[in-house]
């Protein structure tokens, strides 16, 4: 594979150097990057509703893939299981999702599951909204939950029915995908529903509605990645390397350009201005140096070596997996090592 790409690359430098000679108002490095994100097959990443992933939609409109010599197609999904499933059969390269997510899938996924990059961690976005007479978790059990089973939100639940010696088997799940689940609690169909951002806007229009908790009570547990097939990974590291710089030159432009980042991402989220600021209040987006240490070695939930560890076994007790996957390959820290070192 290392060949191949060596091959591509020198016909791509040809290539550019026909262009340049016969273009002559160009510079040959413009030319170059331009070519090289034209003729390279996209790279399609999936993304769904969550704060942390919205900067994409930035990344792709104002052109800062290309700018680093990259061809990608951000694939939006309004379902965010639909989109782990898509990857998981191999129909997408990449895709933004949870460290436990990840775990859930990986042992079936097509072409492998490689984290490659923490974009935030969520800090009070996943919550779980309950009826005005729900005061504990205590209160919880025996009652309706709405949630997409087997992702995020169900995955807090039952953190916390299990750290009050509950399970999640107290409590009567309704399985529904996340918008969907949101809109049956607003309409008063069930007595709670877990839910990410922008979801639970529409839960907390019930009246009386309110949170019962959140994942600002489990610091590390949920860290939002973005996900690359092992595929890819191993016969295209370099397209792989420069989507991970991308990711951070959005953040610069964020800073650079705030108002009209906020625009961008609200239009992409179908929320207004205001709940925008509202929903990035409960995200921790992780700079280059926090990226390199959750991949660390270390205890405590925000080295993730050892919070997958943590994670696996919890989904294999509740029965969300039947056996844990290999861990280590699921991780990679090269292309924020790499960044690093520049």
């Amino acid at each position: 594979m290392r060949r191949r790409r060596l091959v591509s690359l020198c016909l791509a430098f040809f290539c550019t150097m026909l262009v340049t000679v016969s273009c002559g108002g160009s510079s040959s490095s413009d030319t170059a990057t331009d070519t090289a994100a034209d003729e390279a097959p996209a790279i399609v990443i999936g993304y769904s509703n969550w704060a942390g992933w919205w900067p994409w939609a930035i990344a792709e409109q104002e052109g800062l893939f290309a700018a680093n010599g990259v061809n990608v197609e951000m694939r939006w999904f309004d379902g965010y299981l639909e989109s782990m499933e898509a990857f998981a059969a191999g129909q997408l390269d990449g895709n933004g999702q949870t460290l436990n997510d990840t775990i859930s899938f990986a042992a079936d996924a097509a072409n492998g599951e490689v984290a490659v990059l923490v974009n935030d961690n969520s800090a009070g976005n996943d919550k779980v909204i309950v009826t005005e007479d729900i005061n504990s978790l205590a209160d919880l059990v025996g009652k309706e939950v709405a949630a997409e089973e087997g992702v995020v939100g169900d995955f807090l639940l039952s953190l916390a029915l299990e750290e009050e010696g509950f399970s999640r088997d107290d409590v009567e799940i309704v399985p529904l995908e996340t918008g969907a689940a949101a809109a049956a609690f607003a309409a008063g169909q069930t007595d709670a529903v877990a839910a990410f951002p922008p979801y639970w806007l529409t839960a907390l229009e019930r009246e009386g509605s309110k949170e019962l908790l959140t994942s600002s009570e489990f610091p590390g547990a949920i860290p939002d990645l973005l996900v690359m097939s092992q595929t890819m990974v191993d016969e295209r590291p370099d397209d792989v390397q420069a989507i991970v710089k991308t990711w951070f030159d959005t953040l610069a432009y964020m800073e650079e350009n705030p108002e009209k980042s906020d625009e961008i991402m609200a239009a992409r989220a179908d929320v207004t201005i205001e709940e925008l600021q509202l929903l990035k209040d409960g995200t921790r987006i992780f700079t280059l140096e926090e990226n390199l240490e959750a991949f660390s070695e270390g205890e405590g939930m925000k080295h993730m070596p050892y919070a997958a560890v943590q994670m696996a076994d919890f989904m294999v007790g509740v029965g969300f997996i039947p056996e844990a996957p290999e861990l280590a390959p699921i991780l990679d820290d090269q292309f924020v090592k790499a960044l690093a070192a520049e």
